[in-house]
């Protein structure tokens, strides 16, 4: 809980077996968690069993791609302030305390993995990565004409539940570079938004996608690609997916549950 609001974090996997019930423990010692979610999806075998031990929600989300994963669970989380993290042992429980500060007083806290200083020894952000991020923040930067940015691709970030449902209809983007659109939309809704260095350290495991320059080169153009469109169409033009089924049946069971949860306080 913080400042009297429930806190959701989210994780999303596939290949992240070794390092989830760490996540998911620190998760919880941090000491404002309220609620822990880890996507399976289509991950290793005996994810979810890690997932479990280490105190977590796990649902399951079908469709490969981590925007398909985020979406799914933040439309699981139940929380007024809703963190999105990895389970790979990049990012520190320390750091959802700055996003959680930060939240006072901005509606989207995005994290940033480019300050030298925070970057710790093995952690997979060498001067390509680095630059390759840091080149799209500030092409994105200029096209939105919004806060400093220095980062596109940092996965750890903090919503508003408000910010979160006005922007949820226009999320298209099922792959990797499903972060870039959820920033764009944050500009495009006019939210307060701010961008802040956090810890990364070494990954546990191999990456699937930043740990293939080829994959790494591939994602950023196609960020490149979408904040460029997102900014010539505007929100207004960006398509609206059909509502999956399980989304359906989420805004129904959400209602009864937070009847129960008001009845039980």
């Amino acid at each position: 809980m913080w400042q009297q609001q429930r806190v959701s974090v989210i994780f999303p996997t596939y290949n992240e077996r070794d390092s989830l019930y760490a996540a998911c423990r620190d998760a919880w010692e941090c000491g404002f968690v309220d609620e822990v979610i880890v996507v399976d999806n289509n991950a290793a075998p005996g994810s979810a069993d890690e997932a479990r031990r280490g105190g977590a929600r796990v649902v399951r989300e079908t469709v490969q791609g981590y925007g398909s994963a985020i979406q799914r669970g933040l439309a699981e989380a139940t929380g007024d302030l809703l963190i999105v993290s990895e389970p790979d042992g990049t990012f520190s429980a320390h750091d959802f305390l700055k996003l959680l500060s930060y939240s006072d007083d901005f509606d989207v806290v995005y994290g940033s993995r480019t300050v030298l200083q925070l970057i710790w020894g093995g952690a997979n952000m060498g001067w390509f990565l680095r630059i390759g991020n840091m080149a799209v923040a500030k092409y994105t930067e200029l096209l939105f004409n919004t806060s400093q940015l220095s980062d596109v691709g940092c996965t750890l970030r903090l919503l508003r539940r408000s910010s979160y449902e006005q922007m949820r209809p226009y999320f298209t983007v099922k792959g990797s570079h499903f972060g870039p659109q959820m920033m764009a939309m944050s500009f495009l809704h006019g939210f307060r938004v701010i961008q802040i260095p956090v810890n990364y350290r070494r990954r546990v495991g191999e990456s699937s996608v930043t740990g293939s320059t080829t994959k790494a080169i591939g994602v950023g153009l196609r960020m490149i690609a979408l904040v460029s469109g997102l900014r010539l169409r505007g929100r207004r033009r960006v398509p609206v997916p059909a509502r999956h089924e399980w989304a359906v049946e989420l805004k129904g069971r959400s209602n009864e549950e937070a009847a129960v949860s008001a009845g039980s306080r």
